[in-house]
This record gives structure tokens, sequence and C-alpha cells, in this order.
């Protein structure tokens, strides 16, 4: 997938405040270097099988910074950084992707749905979240994330069509990396663009450069505003780019050309806000450099406090799955604490 021009909600930079896009610069900055040490730390095996995000921070911090506190978000497993935005701690993330159940659990006040790994099934939660809060009269809309390869799923045909029957407030929120692990778009879909679906379900449809953070900021406020009004929901296609593979249990290099990652780097929504600002007068290379490294010590003080949580006991295998266990699993448990001792973890 080669980037292109694509159509596209206008970015006019002139109407953020210097303030806001410094946040948002911060805030890509710091979910870079999240993401970065995370697939660190999985290639050294002090966390499990990590989906990196580079390449797609405008698109998720732009989303986080237009909604409301009190809004819900359904993430699927690659949205750490608008979860960061959003106020889900980063040692919180850590856990989960070092196989804690404490990962799932977002501080009080905090409304973020757990990470799906299924495919488009957070899709049809949102959905239901934001009938939820119609059905109680809630200023509260629900945000449903998915991929370009979920919208090959029945339950994204389900959502959809739900939402658009019951005009709902709820932003189907596509990131479109080009991509469904190893599966380009073109394989999956006849249709030129994804935005073209939603027509068919009765719901207002926006593509945009999703490498644009002015123009994410611009099309998520505008959909946000309009659920909170009653007049229904918004899907949004960000086009945009991973630059790493699905997952670190994948390998890009076998599927795509490495002059198409290029051509996306190109395009990087870091350099280009970076670039914005500096021509604005409101930002520095002295400046960003101390900013890279403010954040390395958030990120390190993050990682520390994942790595000081104590070892998970070996008996929580037998936990959550049954109410009451089959002696077959109560034997199995016993000996694992004969071994460990009882909640043991060595």
């Amino acid at each position: 997938m080669q980037p292109t021009e694509q159509q596209q909600l206008p970015a006019n930079n002139e109407t953020l405040s210097n303030d806001l896009l410094l946040d948002m610069y911060r805030s890509m900055i710091l979910v870079r270097h999240f993401d970065r040490r995370a697939v660190h730390l999985q290639r050294t095996g002090r966390l499990g099988t990590y989906a990196p995000l580079e390449g797609q921070e405008a698109a998720q911090v732009g989303c986080g910074y237009a909604l409301q506190k009190h809004d819900w978000l359904f993430p699927t497993y690659r949205e750490h950084g608008v979860s960061i935005v959003h106020g889900m701690p980063m040692e919180t993330i850590f856990l989960y992707w070092n196989g804690r159940p404490e990962g799932c659990v977002p501080p009080e006040g905090v409304n973020i749905f757990p990470v799906s790994v299924p495919i488009a099934t957070q899709v049809p939660h949102a959905v239901g979240a934001a009938w939820a809060a119609k059905l109680k009269g809630e200023n509260q809309i629900a945000v449903g994330f998915l991929g370009d390869g979920a919208t090959s799923e029945g339950d994204f045909h389900e959502a959809m069509n739900f939402a658009g029957v019951f005009k709902l407030p709820v932003i189907i929120f596509c990131q479109n990396n080009g991509y469904a692990i190893s599966v380009p778009l073109s394989k999956q879909t006849a249709v030129e663009t994804l935005v073209e679906k939603a027509a068919g379900y009765g719901v207002e449809g926006v593509r945009v450069d999703g490498n644009d953070i002015v123009a994410v900021y611009e099309a998520v406020s505008h959909a946000a505003e309009k659920a909170r009004r009653g007049d229904g929901p918004t899907f949004i296609e960000a086009v945009t780019y991973r630059y790493g593979s699905h997952t670190t249990a994948d390998e890009h290099s076998r599927y795509r050309e490495a002059a198409e990652v290029e051509a996306w780097k190109a395009k990087d929504p870091i350099d280009r806000l970076k670039t914005v600002l500096i021509e604005r007068g409101v930002w520095s290379d002295e400046q960003d450099a101390a900013e890279w490294e403010r954040v390395d010590g958030l990120v390190q003080s993050a990682i520390d406090s994942m790595q000081a949580t104590p070892p998970v006991p070996h008996d929580r295998l037998f936990e959550y799955s049954y109410a009451e266990l089959p002696q077959e699993l109560v034997e199995q448990r016993d000996e694992m604490r004969e071994l460990y001792g009882k909640g043991g973890a060595k």
C-alpha cells in the first residue's frame, strides 16, 4: 500500500492553539517511546507477544484529545496511544502485556474497556454502551476502535447496522494501516475505500489522513459533537501505516517491500507536527532532544513499576474459568500447590 493523496477533511493548522499542538506533540513522543521500549522488553523476554503501533501515533493521539474524560473507549490490542491519552497508566499497559490480569483494570473514572484480541468483537460492545447512554439520557459517547481487517468481520456489520438504525452516540474509528496481518487491503474488500461501507448502514462516513493529527482531531471532534447532539453515529477511516510488524510474532518484511515502508516514513506524523511547531517558532531541536529525554524517564519509571510487581501465583491458572473446579482440575491445582506452595510463585 503506497501512500497516496486522500480525500479528507481540510486540516488547517491555524485553527488549533500552539498550546494544544504542543501537548499533542509531547503525547506522540511519549507514545512512540513507550512503544519502542515495549518492543525491546518483548525481545528481551520481559513482555509477551506485543502489538506495535509506531507510525500510527497521530491517529490515536488526535482521537484521544478530541474526546471527553467520561467517554468510553473500546480498544483492540493496538490502542496503547489513545489509552495513555485517556488516562490509562503506562505501567498498567505494561502489566497487560506481561500477562497480568491487573493490566485489564483501569483506574477509577477511566472508562476504557479491556483489550480485545478477537477481531471486531469490541465494536458491538461500543455500540451497546452507546445505546445504554442514549437510554439513560447521558451526555456520553463510545468509541469502538478497529483495523481495516475488522471491516471484513460479521461483528462490524452488526454493529454498524445497529448503530445506524438506532442513531446511537458512537464513533467507529478505523485505523486503516493497509494490512490485516499480512493480507493487503485489496485482498479483503472490493471497494476502493473503507469509508464507502458506511453509506450501506445509513452512517456518516469520513476519511482522513491518519498521519495528520490536526485532521484526525477535527474529524473526531466533529463526530463527537454530532453524537452528543443526538444526530447519530460516524464511521471514521484514518488512513495510516504501521512501520513494524503486526505483532512481535510476525515478520513484515516477508510481505512488504522496504521501499513501501520508507515511502510512508516520509509522511511520519511526528516529523510533520514538529515541522509545524518549528515554523511557528514555538519549538526547537534543543527542546525536542530534552523532551525525548524527559519521556524516557517517564517510561522507565513505568517499566520499573511493572517489574516491581510481585510474580503471579502459579495457582491463578485455575481461577476465572469455573465457578466450581472439576475434580481433575482440583487435583492438578493441589499438585501444583505441593510443588510451589499455596499461591506461590518461584
